[in-house]
């Protein structure tokens, strides 16, 4: 059965590793994404990457990315009137803040402060969100589930899984035609699946994850599994799974 589960998922890898998946009809952020390969501009369509995956493009057209290398005043100005579900105009104001001080290809060398102490994507997500937090304090609930908090690695159980974060790394890490390999400096063998309801599910029902619970334990799982399929690459399962989810493939 295992034999059987890697070989229907091998196929969907490779018969979805085409810019077609990528689609009006298709919508997903990363076609914003790959339009622009900027790591900026990856990062917040990865944290704004939650709910219907229309509005989530139709709001991430609607962003002017320039303003990442504009002025503070003219980033405050072009976007006091954009907001998104949970997110008023001064979070988007504020996560466009941090990232243009930042400045362009400084989260990669962020990142890595963190994951290069034990390999742990983990530890380099929370690198990022603590400099994030830094370089612009702004503090509202909707700019806190927008980052999400520090990953507490000791108690996964009680932990979120990080999808939009994880889902960052693998568009950055990953060199495909789907995701864009920015990054060299991070392996793609220590990436975490980016666990969302669709994979989630799908996930039990093909045996390859035995956890009810929707959290960061779920992902340490269900990563391992893949290992099992690829140990160099697990994360390469993410898309197909999801969109096996997506498109009701499996019942």
């Amino acid at each position: 059965m295992k034999q059987n589960i890697k070989e229907f998922l091998d196929k969907e890898v490779a018969n979805r590793d085409i810019s077609t998946e990528l689609s009006q009809d298709k919508p997903d952020p990363l076609i914003i994404v790959r339009k622009f390969r900027d790591e900026r501009v990856a990062l917040i369509s990865a944290l704004f990457a939650y709910g219907k995956a229309s509005l989530i493009l139709k709001f991430l057209k609607s962003l002017d990315f320039s303003l990442l290398d504009s002025d503070e005043v003219e980033i405050r100005k072009k976007l006091s009137s954009k907001y998104y579900r949970f997110q008023k105009s001064e979070d988007v104001i504020a996560i466009f803040i941090a990232l243009n001080r930042i400045g362009k290809n400084g989260l990669e060398d962020i990142f890595l402060k963190g994951y290069l102490k034990n390999s742990s994507v983990l530890e380099g997500i929370g690198e990022l969100i603590k400099e994030i937090q830094n370089i612009y304090p702004h503090t509202s609930k909707g700019y806190q589930f927008l980052l999400g908090k520090i990953p507490n690695i000791e108690r996964p159980r009680t932990s979120s899984p990080y999808k939009r974060w994880n889902l960052f790394l693998r568009w950055l890490v990953r060199d495909d035609n789907l995701d864009i390999g920015l990054w060299k400096r991070v392996d793609k063998r220590d990436l975490l699946i980016p666990l969302d309801t669709h994979t989630f599910n799908i996930s039990q029902k093909l045996g390859l994850l035995s956890r009810k619970t929707y959290d960061l334990k779920s992902v340490l799982e269900l990563t391992e599994k893949l290992k099992e399929f690829d140990k160099d690459d697990p994360v390469k399962y993410d898309f197909a799974i999801y969109r096996v989810g997506q498109e009701k493939i499996i019942e």
